[in-house]
C-alpha cells in the first residue's frame, strides 16, 4: 500500500473539486481525504494501490468539472490507514 500527499493549485475551490476527487477516489478504491487550504489550494492525501493513485493524480491533472489545475506538488509519505475517503473542511 502506498500513500501520496498532494497540494493542488489553480481554480480548485468553490467548483466541487473536492467532491469530484472524493467520488473518483472511492471509484478507484482509495482512502484518504481532500481539504481546502486557507491559501486557495487543496490538499489531497490518497492511500492504496500505487496504480490507482496514479489514476487519481491523472484525473486531478485534468481539472475535473469546471476546476482548472495549474500545479501539483506531490510527495510520498507513510500510510495512515484511513477508513474511507472524505471531504474535510
Amino acid at each position: 500500500m502506498k500513500c501520496t500527499h498532494l497540494i493542488v493549485s489553480g481554480r480548485v475551490q468553490g467548483v466541487y473539486f473536492r467532491a469530484n476527487v472524493r467520488d473518483k477516489a472511492l471509484q478507484l478504491g482509495l482512502k484518504g481525504y481532500a481539504k481546502n487550504l486557507p491559501d486557495g489550494n487543496v490538499e489531497v492525501v490518497a492511500e492504496g494501490n500505487g496504480e490507482k493513485i496514479k489514476e487519481l493524480v491523472d484525473f486531478i491533472k485534468k481539472g475535473p468539472g469546471v476546476a482548472s489545475v495549474t500545479g501539483i506538488q506531490m510527495k510520498h509519505k507513510e500510510p495512515e490507514n484511513f477508513k474511507n475517503f472524505e471531504v474535510r473542511h
